[in-house]
């Protein structure tokens, strides 16, 4: 239940702490008096949409707190999964505290949370019936939601096939679009192919021939040079070279050696660097034969021709060689489906034929089961209705197969009559705002196994006399069952409430201030009055008694 609500700098309530009673309460005041701010700072600590226009004129922020306890089991497993699982006292603060630049931070027992994981949680907590809800009592999808809600029907299953048939639906379509463009592209990609294949191209040809392209264009150079470095050791005819002198030094070594012993070992070690220098004279040699011959300059056309080619490609394609390799594989694939499009469209349409039939399967399943439900549902809110001053009332849901969509083939229209005799009707086209309000406390009461809270704000809309009384019993019947706030202008109902809320306006110096506060005993009975008739005069206290003693 809901214990404890504290607001503070919320439009017009500087600072308010409201506590409640765990069965029926109610919110009474004038017209203006910041009824609708109390349900806006409920529905913004349970996560709502905020904006900076609720705060306080001249206050930097606005916080709404509310205390709750003996929470559900479906909440307190949310709340173990978002890791806010770990509290002794079983009670759960959230908390929604609104800045000036716009923003807003949410809290969940002192720990920081998004509004949306607010709203997760607050979901199995609180359910706030505003006016707006009424309205969309004659909506048709509203009306499909309820029948779907109050049978427990699962749509997953049928949703998944849903989408599944939609995904393939759209593959189909947009290959079909390929397939009306089929022979021209099927055209012009195979003329790209057969411009590109004759050159055989390779990933990584290009760097290949570049490489080689520029030393044979450099060949000259390199000749000079590794002759140069073989001559150095090999000597030129007129000049010795390395390998010659390091010959005479190790013969010079040798007859040395014979008087100093350091020398033979001198000489042991210039053996090997000779053994080495004569190695790479010899792969010189071969570089230089491989390198620098006849052959390497015959072939300079063949590597400027192949590079020509490469360039002619890449401006025309506007790719390197190895993207152009890559592009036309893909190319190839895209060439073999369009010619194989027929087969591939083929297994396309069987496959949705499939889905479609399971689809249809499913959504026969749930008409079925709705069908059932709504026959149920309809004589429980009857019945509702009947104790709600609105005998005789017959109401169906009108279910017929129309269209494929995400919720199922069925459209759900709630047709009704408040007067025997009468044909049933659209309730959209024939239901006052008195008959809305009723139906729709109806069905909260049939939908009761909610969350433990529920808020009506101005659920007496329309109503008055015996119908109020009425209606007044079965929400004080309702919070026997759940937790009950109601926002009322009727005092029927609030003589009926176990906590009564006044909310008040004042004002002091230039500033208007809201509070809210308990009344009871002779202060409740002067507001009973005030509700009665606007003054608390002898009549309407009279009668204000009068209604608190019948209950």
């Amino acid at each position: 239940m809901l214990r404890e609500l504290y607001i503070e700098n919320l439009a017009i309530i500087e600072k308010a702490v409201i506590a409640f009673d765990k069965a029926f309460n109610v919110f009474s005041g004038e017209t203006g008096a910041g009824k609708s701010i109390l349900i806006g700072g409920i529905n913004a600590v349970l996560g709502g949409r905020v904006t900076k226009d609720l705060i306080r004129a001249g206050a930097g922020k606005a916080v709404v707190t509310a205390l709750f306890d003996n929470l559900p089991e479906s909440v307190s497993a949310k709340l173990a999964e978002y890791g806010y699982g770990d509290f002794e006292s079983g009670e759960l603060v959230l908390t929604r505290e609104i800045s000036e630049s716009g923003s807003s931070s949410a809290r969940v027992n002192g720990k920081t949370a998004t509004s949306s994981m607010l709203k997760e949680i607050a979901a199995g907590l609180v359910d706030v019936h505003g006016q707006h809800q009424t309205r969309m009592i004659t909506s048709n999808e509203f009306q499909l939601e309820l029948i779907d809600k109050y049978g427990n029907i699962s749509l997953s299953e049928y949703e998944n096939t849903f989408r599944d048939f939609s995904a393939v639906s759209k593959q189909i379509k947009a290959f079909q679009k390929e397939m009306q463009l089929k022979d021209e592209k099927i055209e012009f990609l195979a003329a790209k192919i057969a411009d590109i294949e004759p050159y055989k191209l390779k990933i990584g040809e290009e760097d290949e021939v570049s490489f080689e392209l520029n030393r044979l264009r450099n060949i000259q150079t390199i000749s000079e040079t590794l002759n140069k470095a073989y001559a150095a050791l090999t000597g030129d005819g007129e000049q010795s070279g390395a390998l010659d002198i390091l010959n005479l030094c190790k013969l010079s070594l040798g007859q040395a050696a014979g008087y100093i012993t350091e020398c033979k070992s001198l000489k042991e070690r210039l053996e090997d660097a000779f053994i080495e220098l004569d190695d790479i004279k010899h792969e010189l040699s071969s570089v230089i034969t491989e390198n620098c011959g006849a052959s390497g300059a015959e072939n300079l056309p063949r590597y400027e021709e192949r590079m020509s080619d490469f360039l002619r490609l890449r401006r025309k394609y506007g790719l390197s060689i190895d993207e152009l390799v890559e592009m036309t594989s893909e190319w190839r694939s895209e060439l073999e489906e369009l010619q194989d499009g027929d087969d591939i469209l083929q297994r396309l349409e069987e496959q949705k034929r499939q889905i479609g039939d399971s689809l249809k399967r499913l959504g026969g399943e749930l008409t079925v089961a709705r069908k059932k439900t709504a026959e149920t549902l309809s004589e429980l809110i009857c019945k509702e209705l009947g104790f709600l001053d609105m005998p005789g009332t017959r109401l169906v849901f009108a279910l017929k197969q129309e269209r494929v969509t995400i919720t199922g083939m069925d459209s759900a229209e709630m047709m009704i009559s408040v007067n025997k005799g009468e044909e049933l009707k659209p309730l959209a086209k024939i239901a006052s705002g008195g008959e809305l309000s009723r139906i729709m406390l109806a069905i909260k009461v049939v939908l009761s196994g909610g969350a433990p809270v529920v808020v009506f704000d101005e659920i007496d809309s329309g109503i008055s006399g015996r119908a109020a009384h009425k209606v007044g019993l079965k929400l004080s019947a309702l919070s026997g069952e759940r937790q009950v706030l109601c926002v009322t202008h009727l005092a029927q109902i609030a003589a009926m409430a176990d906590n009564h809320l006044l909310i008040e306006k004042s004002r002091t110096g230039d500033r208007t201030y809201t509070n809210v506060r308990q009344v009871i005993g002779e202060e409740r009975k002067r507001e009973l009055a005030r509700i009665i008739s606007g003054d608390d005069d002898e009549l309407s206290l009279a009668n204000a008694e009068r209604l608190m003693r019948r209950l």
